[in-house]
């Protein structure tokens, strides 16, 4: 591993740390900021892990519409683009790239409102959101099998029993419209039980021109979103919140071209659509005194449609060759979870008084039925070869999980801390699919943390975390090449240090952590084409590695430099490579691990006039990265400019914003593989990202 080209950044990140900016002092301080995710609910500051939160205002200003528009300011996050919207999530490097068949297995948990839609969060719109929070590195006690690289937390606006309300629209270029409506407050005058609904529906062309079918719509987004909130509080001991989501995403798929542009010149072009009811209730009680008793139930129902032209043409395209296929899958997915925990209050403190500790269930049942169906048509007349397909796929999977948890923190003296945190987690597995394979494999796995943290003052905290993460093993469906029809467990372990600072009056914060992590048996998801020739002959499997390794870095600072201007920066590096491993096609012993660039990077600096006039510009970059397990092509590094204007009274707002200013051409996906008649040349296509967007949003409060 490359690691002496990292030191320069660590000095660099120490000499900020001990020589802070001495301008500023007079600037007011950051508002606290409290992470949800974590079992209770802390102030970042006081969270011993490496975690990115990213509040309502900076939502608004940072995205327009989507969660994957957030990705990039994110340190060490990335995703592939195997989609339309952002589902694939990598989090240090770890992460799936696709699953198109097969058991759910996500690396990165993501949650909306306690809901679970780990690996289909196509959903994420996010108008009316709160919070967005990314935690890094293994959740071992808290989140268990589904967060083995991190774990993605969206919270909704919380029903409040103030009155509110609000109406944003938007318009653009690409087409683009939305419009959304949010309003809440108390139910019938009462101040114990309040109430939210926020409704949006957005729709834009997908920055695809589709010449064959004369259509600008064929990769088109049509998002609609519909938010309820209830918060009830019938005492001083009983909390009740309710949310509910449904979600209708219907957009197209026709992002890759044979001549890797935004030209398109497929005859079928495809879907990328999912349909989403789900809901949580939680439930808090403090009558004992000593512990408060939390319930979360969440149900999610899913139905998904993933369609594509698999070989990105037309008639026209292969004249003489006759060269046509298509590729149509239908997922639905269900899941019901419940957690109940106990955690210590203030009288219920063990050890003389020095320790809080909690205990947990969890219980998650999942089921997935997958129906695929891949057809086409391939006739040579220079070889006077013909050949066709029409295959079709079918299986259901059911899983339960059975957890249990704790957690012990004990208090050394006013300023350091020591705890320890276990999970016990039992999966049990139904599978059964069309080609006769049926399996029921299960497993015991354990994960869990060990994390010392200590104040040099009450503007610095530093801690030490030593965490282990893990993954369930499985098996690979269809035809897959000999060998690789079963995988086993992953392990992760993962040491951290980092330090938490709040400086110059809390005008600056500063947190930055290091982390080594290590993967045994990991799990290695790749592809093998089948067929030469043949666009939907690529099988995916996943088989394990013999060990994995990363170093990173991660660093965010935050300067408001004054009542009206306000800097950020954020900074990541990784060097994560394999130690052993190779596939049919190229060996990786020692090579980077796919979508893991060396550095990503955001910065920017926002201004606003007591007038209400406000400015901001960011910009984001990350390194190349390969894109794949299954060849050894790269991206390219880049660079991208967005920037807002407007102008906000009491009231309302209205603000100009571009994003990729300069219209950098960037990829977000790439295959390497033959799909061109009749030689077929393996050859690299890649998906850009989007082009240049510039549009004007208003905001009207009541």
């Amino acid at each position: 591993m490359k690691y002496s080209r990292h030191w320069r950044y660590l000095i660099a990140l120490s000499i900020v740390t001990i020589f802070p900016p001495l301008a500023g002092a007079g600037a007011e301080p950051m508002d606290e900021i409290i992470v949800t995710a974590d079992f209770r609910e802390r102030p970042v500051n006081e969270l011993p892990v490496s975690v990115t939160v990213l509040g309502a205002a900076e939502v608004e200003q940072l995205a327009v519409q989507h969660f994957e528009e957030l990705i990039n300011v994110v340190p060490n996050l990335n995703w592939s683009g195997d989609g339309h919207r952002a589902r694939y999530l990598q989090i240090r490097g770890v992460g799936e790239l696709e699953q198109y068949q097969g058991a759910p297995n996500p690396s990165v948990g993501f949650l909306i409102d306690d809901i679970d839609f780990s690996g289909i969060g196509t959903i994420a719109t996010l108008f009316d959101v709160q919070q967005v929070e990314v935690l890094r590195g293994p959740q071992g006690t808290r989140y268990g099998a589904n967060a083995l690289a991190g774990l993605i937390n969206i919270r909704s606006t919380q029903a409040s029993s103030a009155w509110d309300a609000r109406v944003q629209f938007t318009v653009g270029d690409d087409d683009t419209l939305a419009g959304g409506v949010a309003f809440g407050g108390p139910v019938a005058g009462r101040d114990d039980l309040a109430f939210r609904v926020s409704a949006q529906h957005y729709k834009s062309g997908g920055f695809r021109d589709n010449t064959y079918l004369d259509r600008k719509d064929t990769n088109g987004r049509d998002e609609n979103m519909l938010r309820g909130r209830l918060s009830w509080r019938p005492g001083d001991e009983l909390a009740i919140d309710v949310a509910v989501l449904y979600s209708d995403v219907n957009n197209g798929y026709d992002a890759f071209a044979i001549d890797n542009s935004y030209t398109m010149l497929s005859d079928k072009p495809g879907k990328d659509a999912q349909e989403s009811i789900g809901g949580s209730l939680k439930v808090e009680w403090t009558g004992m005194r000593v512990a408060t008793l939390t319930s979360i139930t969440a149900l999610a129902d899913s139905d998904i449609d993933f369609s594509y032209d698999a070989d990105w043409g037309n008639d026209d395209s292969w004249t003489p060759v006759t060269y046509d296929f298509v590729s149509l899958s239908e997922r639905s997915r269900r899941t019901l979870s419940q957690e109940l925990r106990l955690t210590s209050e203030e009288s219920g403190r063990i050890f003389a008084g020095t320790s809080n500790w909690l205990v947990g269930l969890y219980w998650l049942n999942l089921e997935d039925e997958l129906l695929t169906v891949n057809r086409g048509d391939y006739f040579d007349p220079g070889f006077n070869f013909a050949d066709s397909l029409d295959d079709t796929f079918g299986s259901r999977y059911e899983a339960s999980n059975i957890a249990a948890f704790g957690e012990l923190e004990r208090e050394f003296g006013d300023a350091t801390r020591v705890s320890f945190g276990l999970r016990l987690e039992r999966r049990s597995t139904d599978y059964l699919d069309t080609s006769g394979l049926q399996s029921g494999p299960s497993e015991t796995m354990t994960g869990g943390e060990l994390t010392l943290s200590h104040d040099h003052s009450r503007s610095l905290t530093s801690f030490v975390r030593l965490s282990k993460g893990y993954k369930a093993g499985g098996f690979n469906l269809g035809i897959v090449p000999a060998g690789r029809r079963e995988f086993g467990a992953e392990d992760m372990w993962n040491l951290e240090a980092g330090i938490k600072s709040s400086l110059l009056n809390d005008s600056l914060a500063l947190n930055a952590a290091v982390f080594y992590s290590r993967r045994d048996d990991q799990q290695v998801r790749t592809s093998f084409q089948l067929v030469p020739g043949d666009p939907a002959s690529f099988v995916f499997f996943t088989d394990n590695a013999a060990t994995g390794e990363t170093l990173g870095l991660e660093a965010e600072l935050r300067w408001y430099a004054s009542e009206t201007l306000e800097l950020y920066a954020n900074l990541g590096l990784l060097d994560a490579s394999f130690d052993e491993f190779s596939t049919p096609q190229v060996d990786l012993s020692g090579r980077a691990q796919a979508h893991a660039p060396d550095y990503t990077l955001a910065a920017g600096v926002s201004y606003r006039h007591p007038t209400g006039f406000f400015a901001r510009i960011d910009m984001t970059a990350r390194d190349a990265f390969y894109f794949d397990v299954s060849h050894d092509q790269k991206s390219r590094p880049y660079e991208l400019i967005n920037a807002r204007v407007g102008f906000e009274a009491e009231r309302w707002s209205v603000q100009l914003w571009g994003r990729n200013l300069f219209d950098r051409e960037y990829a977000v996906r790439g295959f390497y593989f033959g799909n061109e008649p009749p030689n077929f040349p393996n050859t690299l296509y890649t998906r850009f990202g989007d082009p240049r967007h510039i549009g004007v949003t208003f905001d009207m409060h009541f």
